[in-house]
C-alpha cells in the first residue's frame, strides 16, 4: 500500500471551512460519519476519480447514482456541448424537454404526465403537494430511514410508538409541519394496515423509496410494496415511489418496473440529468392534471427543464436503454458483492454481508443483510469506517457513512472490479 499525500485536500478543506458551513455543500461530504479528511476531486473519467493531490480512486459512488454510464461518456459529453453552444438557458420550453418527458413515459408507463425540476428534493416536495391538492387531506405517510430531500415535513423522525407523528430531525422545521407526518417502520406491513386503519381518511400520501438506499441499500419485504398499494387504493390515498435514487439505476422500468407495482405519483432525479441537476415528478393523468396552469397546485422553477441538463440526461438514457445494458450492470454489482462476503469470510471477519439491485449496493457490517432502520443501526459502524478508510487508502473510494448505499457503472467491468476485490483482501486482513 503507497501512503496518499493528501495535503491540497486538506488544505482546500481547511480554506473552505472560512466560508461554506462544515467546508462542503452536502453535509455527507465532510467525513464527518468517518472521520478523516475529505477529498476534493478535480477530474473523473470512466470508473474513476482523481483527487487535488493526484490520487486516483476507483469510484463506487458514481454522484450518488447519476454516473451509470461511467463519467465523462464521450457521448454524453458531446450532448453537453452542443447544447451548451446553443445558451445555457431561455426560461422557455423546448424540444428536448418534450422528448425526455416522452421517453420517461415509454419506459415508466405510469408518468402519464410529467414536469421537470431542477433537483429530487424539489420534485419530491412538489408531488407532496399535489398529492394533498388532489386528496384535499393533509396527512402523509413516510417511513424511517427513508430521505426523500429536505423538504420540511419529510425531515422528520419516529417517536416511541407504532403510530406516531413525527418529531422534527432538523432546526428550523416547525413541529406543526412535522406533525402533518406519520412516521412507520419499513418493511412493516402490520404497522401500515394499522395506522390505515385509525387515520386512512385523512391520508393524502404514502411516500416510500420503493428500494430504500439513505440508510444504506435496504429492498422491501415480501408483500410490503404491494400492502402500500393495496391500502392507498382503498382510502383513496395516492401511492407516491420515491425513485430518484433507483429510477434507471436498477432496471430500465425502476423498482416499479422489477416489482410490476404501479405507484399513483413518481418523483426522479439522478440518473435522469445524467450528472447535471435534474429532477421529475409525474403520474396520473388526473392527478397531474391539478398542477398550474391547468390546474390549482402551484408549482414552477425557472432552470426546469434546462436545455442542457435535458441533453446530458436524454444521452444517459438512451445508452442505459441499450440491449444487455442493465443485465450486465446487475450481474457484475452481484459477482462483485459475493465476492467481497466470500474475502471477508477469508480474512475471518464474519459480521459482512452485502446486497445489490441492479447497479446498487450495499456494504454492512452484520451478519444478515437489514430489512430496517434499526437493522442497519445496530451494524457495527466503527468496523466500517476502519474498512473505509482501509479502503481509502488501496485507491477504493466507498460511501463515507454506514447508511449510504453505493454505486457502480458499466464502466467498472473488468480491472477496476479487479482493484476493489484486492484492495478489499488487505483491507479486510487489516481490520480482521
Amino acid at each position: 500500500m503507497t501512503q496518499q499525500t493528501i495535503q491540497t485536500s486538506q488544505a482546500l478543506f481547511d480554506q473552505a471551512q472560512k466560508t461554506i458551513p462544515g467546508g462542503v455543500n452536502s453535509p455527507v461530504r465532510a467525513f464527518g460519519s468517518v472521520g478523516g479528511t475529505p477529498r476534493f476531486f478535480t477530474k473523473a473519467n470512466g470508473p474513476y476519480l482523481w483527487d487535488a493531490d493526484g490520487n486516483r480512486y476507483v469510484d463506487t459512488i458514481c454522484s450518488w447514482g447519476p454516473a451509470i454510464v461511467g463519467h465523462a461518456h464521450p457521448k454524453v459529453i458531446e450532448a453537453v456541448k452542443q447544447a451548451a453552444e446553443g445558451g445555457l438557458s431561455f426560461g422557455a420550453p423546448t424540444r428536448g424537454e418534450v422528448e425526455l418527458a416522452e421517453w420517461v413515459r415509454d419506459h415508466l408507463p405510469s408518468m402519464e404526465m410529467m414536469r421537470l425540476t431542477s433537483s429530487g428534493t424539489e420534485a419530491t416536495m412538489s408531488a407532496i403537494r399535489l398529492a394533498r391538492g388532489f386528496t384535499g387531506r393533509n396527512k402523509v405517510i413516510k417511513f424511517e430511514g427513508c430521505y426523500h430531500g429536505h423538504v420540511d415535513s419529510l425531515l422528520v423522525k419516529a417517536g416511541s410508538g407504532l403510530l406516531t407523528f413525527g418529531n422534527p430531525t432538523s432546526a428550523g422545521v416547525p413541529p406543526s409541519f412535522a406533525a402533518e407526518t406519520i412516521v412507520l417502520d419499513y418493511n412493516d406491513i402490520a404497522g401500515v394496515q394499522a395506522c390505515f386503519a385509525e387515520h386512512g381518511q385523512d391520508i393524502a400520501a404514502v411516500i416510500v423509496e420503493p428500494v430504500a438506499g439513505n440508510m444504506n441499500l435496504v429492498r422491501p419485504a415480501p408483500g410490503f410494496l404491494e400492502a402500500l398499494r393495496s391500502e392507498c387504493t382503498k382510502a383513496g390515498a395516492v401511492l407516491i415511489f420515491d425513485e430518484v435514487m433507483t429510477g434507471f439505476r436498477v432496471g430500465a422500468r425502476g423498482v416499479q418496473g422489477l416489482m410490476n407495482i404501479q405507484p399513483d405519483l413518481t418523483t426522479l432525479g439522478k440518473v435522469i440529468g445524467g450528472g447535471m441537476p435534474m429532477g421529475a415528478f409525474g403520474g396520473r393523468k388526473d392527478i397531474m392534471l391539478k398542477v398550474a396552469p391547468v390546474g390549482p397546485v402551484y408549482q414552477a422553477g425557472t432552470l426546469s427543464g434546462n436545455p442542457v441538463a435535458v441533453a446530458a440526461g436524454l444521452a444517459t438514457l438512451k445508452i442505459v436503454s441499450e440491449p444487455g445494458f442493465f443485465e450486465t450492470l446487475t450481474q457484475m454489482t452481484a459477482d462483485l458483492m459475493q465476492g467481497l462476503v466470500q474475502k471477508a469470510k477469508a480474512a475471518g471477519v464474519q459480521a459482512f454481508s452485502a446486497d445489490s439491485v441492479g447497479g446498487m449496493f450495499g456494504l454492512y457490517f452484520s451478519e444478515q443483510v437489514p430489512v430496517s432502520m434499526g437493522d442497519v443501526t445496530n451494524s457495527n459502524r466503527e468496523q466500517f469506517n476502519r474498512f473505509f478508510h482501509a479502503m481509502l487508502n488501496r485507491g477504493v473510494y466507498l460511501a463515507p457513512s454506514a447508511y449510504e448505499a453505493g454505486f457502480l457503472s458499466i464502466q467498472h467491468q473488468g480491472e477496476p472490479i479487479a482493484q476493489i476485490f484486492k484492495a478489499a483482501e488487505e483491507a479486510f486482513e487489516e481490520i480482521a
